[in-house]
């Protein structure tokens, strides 16, 4: 594979432990659901510790491309919506890049505004689904030129209302498709009733995270999950003061520190409570050989005497992946990761560029429909590719640590949802040699 990308020599510790505590920047799924929440309310919201990163760019920029006002006051947002939803405005042109929340949660913001609004983004975007967002949208009444493709791009022609009501959707591709619907919902004249019908829904956590914010700028949101049907109520949205929290599915590759080096790594701010899927780590990885504990100030990770191979389904946590199935290469045992074909649909076809990359480093991997199996080999020097994936970035990372040699291809990558990775990872390694 050839590539214009620069290549980054992934730094290689070996068996030194390393001792260290790292502040994860903020998280995207809260930041970017909470600009799209302040968009709506009634009064300006401050967010602090928001994620400073492309896809919280293009959310923001997109935003006040439709009459949002941002300030940007350094470890704080303010955000000061119009009057009310449909004082939203077009013309605008929206560039989503290829941040999911970003091409799925702003068309149904623009369904509020007065004036047509341009979507386009990256190619990888023209490819990842959209179509059960922009035919619930049309069912809603809105108008979208999309010359039958149900992609990007698209120009929505919107009327500054939508009345709502009741839609089925099939969200088995993606929960951002759900909670899309969800979030614009309370400003809707008959509130929206969304019920899921399709294969099974990938990332719970996400739509209750979705359903947890929606109630912490006001919303009144009833959920059957037997019935797989969610409602929220027309309402008026206040602005809040809310402290974004940190990143926990970022902290993976961080916290893998300690499971390949040895040693112990804290995430600062690591909450008690939070619907972030990546909580899931602290269970997750005591299965493959950490012991974890809650410090002042954080969670705790100690690496063990050896990485542990793993039997799991991924389907609610499936952005972990990249970060478990690059441990999982270095284990002393096989892992079965499954319940993720999902994935295939995200930045790139994740299955098959681990599977790709890891081979390619002498590893032994296969991938089904929606699985990977990883039988653990010793791993030799290469590039790592990463197909303009951030989480495909961060594992080429955590495999350099051990395999002298690895070239990491295009780091630059993971700006999509971490600031500056290359200044943290080697913050977390300085000086603990």
């Amino acid at each position: 594979m050839t590539s214009t990308h620069p290549l980054w020599p992934a730094p290689f510790r070996g068996a030194h432990p390393v001792e260290a505590t790292i502040e994860i920047p903020g998280s995207k799924s809260v930041t970017n659901r909470a600009l799209i929440l302040a968009a709506q309310a009634n009064s300006p919201s401050v967010l602090r510790k928001p994620l400073v990163s492309r896809d919280s760019e293009l959310m923001s920029a997109g935003l006040q491309a439709m009459g949002v006002s941002i300030i940007d006051k350094g470890d704080h947002w303010v955000v000061t919506p119009p009057t009310s939803p449909g004082k939203l405005t077009g013309p605008a042109k929206i560039d989503v890049g290829n941040a999911g929340t970003v091409m799925r949660f702003l068309p149904p913001l623009a369904g509020l505004a007065n004036g047509d609004i341009t979507f386009d983004g990256d190619p990888r975007s023209y490819e990842r689904p959209l179509g059960p967002v922009i035919k619930a949208l049309e069912e809603l009444g809105i108008s979208i030129s999309h010359e039958g493709r149900y992609s990007l791009p698209m120009v929505m022609r919107s009327k500054g209302a939508i009345t709502g009501g009741e839609l089925t959707i099939d969200a088995s591709s993606s929960s951002q498709f759900l909670s899309a619907l969800l979030l614009i919902a309370p400003s809707t004249l008959k509130g929206i009733t969304v019920k899921h019908s399709g294969g099974a829904l990938p990332s719970m956590p996400h739509i209750e995270m979705t359903v947890a914010m929606l109630r912490q700028f006001g919303a009144t949101v009833t959920v059957d999950e037997q019935a797989q049907t969610w409602r929220v109520e027309p309402s008026a949205l206040h602005g809040v003061d809310l402290t974004i929290e940190p990143d926990l599915s970022n902290a993976a590759p961080f916290i893998s520190l300690a499971m390949v080096c040895g040693g112990s790594i804290t995430i600062a701010d690591w909450p008690r409570q939070t619907t972030q899927p990546g909580d899931q780590l602290r269970q997750i990885l005591t299965q493959m050989g950490a012991t974890v504990e809650f410090v002042a100030g954080g969670v705790k990770f100690n690496g063990g005497s050896a990485i542990h191979g793993i039997d799991i389904d991924l389907h609610d946590v499936g952005e972990l992946t990249p970060s478990i199935a690059a441990l999982a290469a270095l284990a002393v045992s096989p892992s079965h990761l499954r319940g993720i074909g999902h994935l295939r649909l995200h930045e790139t076809d994740r299955l098959l560029a681990l599977c790709t990359e890891l081979n390619g480093l002498g590893g032994d991997v296969t991938d089904d429909a929606d699985s990977l199996r990883i039988n653990p080999k010793p791993l030799h020097q290469g590039t790592f590719h990463t197909y303009e994936d951030h989480r495909l970035a961060t594992a080429g990372a955590v495999i350099g640590l051990v395999v002298e040699g690895i070239n990491v291809e295009n780091i630059a990558t993971t700006r999509k949802t971490l600031t500056d990775f290359p200044a943290l990872w080697n913050y977390a390694l300085e000086g603990n040699r």
